[in-house]
């Protein structure tokens, strides 16, 4: 956990508490939704951790699962700041077992479950098809893909008893777009997109709406702990259209909307939140000497 104090310096980027709460009397999940501890100087927020702070102040009760309960420890102590409610669920998602049990204690907890967030992922192995270990592939890919299955086989029943539900996978804009210097990461969060799409067909008309977002360059405490010089910051901040630095609060704000009534008309989707990094090479917009665009 960050040296920082909660109760005394702000959270970066924090919007604060909504005007309206959309999901009142709705009960989440929301898997990794600690933050890995970046130095005493680095994010304190990820993207679980905010998305579970969201939509427990838009009035959702949270369940809060991650591998380790110390990472979850401060998320509970900030929702319960703000007057929401979570219990914590210390598991691993890449366990079949794990998961049932994160469902059965929502249950337990809050009487149902209309909302499934997959966060949970790692970076993994490095290396190309050649170098990459195949084990740590494999192990990485359960993670990363094989757990959002598992969290959905025990998370969409009592969803469809309850009349349907809403679930949102975290992918990457690695997963839409090639040049990644590992193999894993990439195949990984394509995977994500496909398994988004396919499940949104699968539970459409159960009423389960089923959507992914595709963060790009956030600065997250995953990030931070794989080093990040300040001129390595800048130059993702910059390699946007908009040319700012995404935070953990822009996903969490997305995966709010998605989970709420106002996207009643939205499934199977793959939303990037990129800052246009993904729309266009800067480059290809900047104007030529001679005024042109090249």
């Amino acid at each position: 956990m960050s040296a920082r104090d909660p109760n005394v310096e702000p959270l970066p980027g924090d919007p604060g508490l909504p005007q309206a709460q959309r999901l009142a009397g709705k009960v989440a999940i929301v898997t990794g939704a600690g933050s890995r501890p970046a130095g005493p100087d680095g994010p304190v927020i990820g993207n679980g951790r905010a998305t579970a702070i969201t939509l427990a102040r838009e009035g959702a009760k949270v369940v809060l699962v991650d591998e380790r309960r110390e990472w979850t420890e401060w998320t509970l102590d900030l929702i319960e700041r703000d007057g929401g409610e979570a219990v914590l669920v210390e598991t691993d998602v890449s366990s079949a077992e794990s998961c049932q049990h994160a469902v059965e204690r929502a249950l337990e907890a809050f009487g149902g479950l209309n909302i499934l967030i997959n966060n949970v992922g790692v970076t993994g192995p490095p290396g190309n098809a050649i170098e990459v270990d195949p084990d740590a592939f494999d192990r990485a890919m359960r993670v990363n893909v094989t757990s959002m299955v598992m969290m959905a086989k025990y998370a969409l029943p009592p969803m469809i008893a309850a009349g349907g539900g809403a679930i949102v996978n975290i992918s990457s804009v690695s997963g839409l777009l090639g040049g990644h210097p590992s193999l894993l990461y990439p195949t990984s969060k394509t995977a994500v997109i496909g398994l988004t799409r396919s499940m949104a067909a699968h539970h459409a008309l159960q009423g389960v709406r089923v959507n992914c977002i595709c963060p790009g360059t956030v600065y997250t405490p995953m990030v931070a702990s794989r080093g990040m010089t300040p001129e390595l910051r800048e130059a993702r901040r910059m390699g946007t259209l908009l040319q700012v630095e995404g935070t953990p609060w822009d996903v969490a704000q997305a995966a709010a909307f998605l989970v709420s009534d106002a996207a009643r008309w939205i499934t199977g989707i793959a939303l990037p939140v990129d800052a246009g990094a993904t729309a266009a090479r800067l480059q290809a917009l900047s104007p030529r000497s001679d005024g042109g665009t090249p």
